[in-house]
């Protein structure tokens, strides 16, 4: 009567073990390794051993697997034995159902869910043991490792265990999702990601918009041109925009000029000159390195393409930047009714994506791409239909559009092959 007693107390041992092994499984291919490596670097040796442990995680999964079948095994032939001693030859069957869902409920499904809502607690507290274990069995453990080997020879993956900026994106709205984050830091965050994938043509100021400075201009003229724009810098040029000499800050306007009279070239400070495809993060960089905040992006024929300022490319970053005396003014401007006023200047692509369309054209701007769809310089009230989106033009200059009126309709149901 001792022996089943204390044959008894072993099983209940072994079906703990198994919840031990199964649970281990589970926190450590779901613990948070930054949240582990932060605890590290603080000095928690149990978060040090979780990540050391972690660094060979085939073997550790090994010693896990050993260790779980063991003591399956195990288990469910001590309660055959018990089984069978009480109930003869039905014992082997029931032995089977009772452990099959002995091992379900307390060595499996419990312990994994309690891992899943605390793994890093609990592999903080399995650490240890799990470590002895791997030690016990290393023999095994080697023999499974060649194992792989070959394995991996047989059939070679070429998979890339690399996370893409797809991946991450995906990280990031789940994150956003499940409460981790709020909004504004998953806007940020998806910024950042996104913000190598900018050139500098994207989003410079194009050379229409540009307000420049003649090299012969009067200090009235300085004066004029600072007060009708309300910038701080303004790029002069000699003859035209295509000639661009420098940058004029309006401090140096006042101190230098107006009250020093120093000649306009003297008191200019040099701008960089860029190709439209460099990266904004090259750019911002370059910047930063010449301590500049104006840069003159270039067409192929070396003319000026555009004019792009650091706070161009931090707003890419945090959104638009306001200041007291800047006009706040909307890229695309609800009237209600899925209707929308959107400047000539808009992003084409924010257009598309507010209308729910996966398109690519060649121009960036809403201007750029109703010219093209029109094949002429648009007219006020020319009107087209594109997709879901029924544009009509409200302000242009001769030149170019400046507002347009556009309404989102619902996307059309794909077609389907009969």
């Amino acid at each position: 009567m001792e022996t089943q007693y204390i044959i008894i107390l072993v099983l209940v041992a072994l079906v703990a073990m198994s919840a031990y092994f199964s649970a281990t499984e589970t926190a450590f291919s779901t613990f948070n390794r930054i949240r582990i490596k932060n605890m590290a670097a603080q000095g928690d040796k149990r978060a040090a051993l979780v990540l050391h442990l972690s660094e060979d995680y085939d073997r550790l999964l090994s010693t896990i697997l050993i260790g779980n079948n063991i003591v399956n095994i195990a288990s469910a032939s001590l309660a055959t034995i018990i089984f069978t001693q009480a109930f003869g030859d039905m014992g082997v069957t029931l032995s089977t159902i009772v452990m099959t869902v002995v091992v379900l409920i307390f060595g499996e499904i419990s312990p994994k869910s309690l891992a899943k809502d605390h793994p890093e607690r609990f592999s903080m507290f399995s650490a240890p043991a799990l470590k002895m274990c791997c030690i016990l069995l290393k023999p095994l453990n080697f023999l499974f490792a060649q194992w792989k080997k070959l394995l991996g020879r047989l059939f070679k993956s070429g998979n890339d265990a690399g996370v893409t900026e797809e991946e991450l994106l995906t990280l990031v709205e789940e994150a956003q999702q499940e409460g981790g984050i709020d909004t504004q830091a998953g806007e940020l965050i998806r910024s950042a990601i996104e913000f190598d994938d900018l050139d500098a043509v994207d989003i410079c100021t194009p050379r229409t918009e540009i307000a420049g400075i003649a090299d012969t201009a009067t200090p009235e003229e300085i004066m004029s041109a600072f007060m009708d724009n309300t910038y701080s810098r303004l790029p002069v040029y000699h003859e035209d925009l295509d000639h661009i000499i420098g940058v004029l800050h309006q401090r140096d306007f006042f101190k230098l000029i107006l009250r020093e009279h120093q000649p306009l070239t003297d008191v200019l400070y040099t701008v960089p000159f860029i190709p439209p495809t460099v990266k904004i993060s090259q750019l911002l960089q370059q910047l930063q390195q010449s301590k500049s905040h104006m840069a003159i992006v270039l067409d192929e024929y070396g003319g000026t393409l555009g004019l792009i300022t650091l706070e161009d490319i931090i707003e890419e970053l945090v959104g638009e930047i306001w200041d007291e005396h800047d006009q706040v003014v909307q890229d695309f401007e609800p009237l209600g009714g899925d209707y929308y006023r959107v400047l000539g200047s808009a992003d084409v692509d924010d257009l598309f994506e507010l209308a729910g369309l996966d398109e690519e054209v060649e121009f960036n701007s809403v201007n750029g791409w109703i010219a093209d769809y029109l094949g002429r310089i648009p007219r006020v009230g020319d009107t087209f239909q594109y997709q879901n989106l029924d544009v009509s033009v409200l302000k242009a200059d001769g030149r170019r559009v400046l507002e347009a009126k556009v309404h989102i309709g619902p996307q059309a149901a794909p077609q389907t092959e009969d």
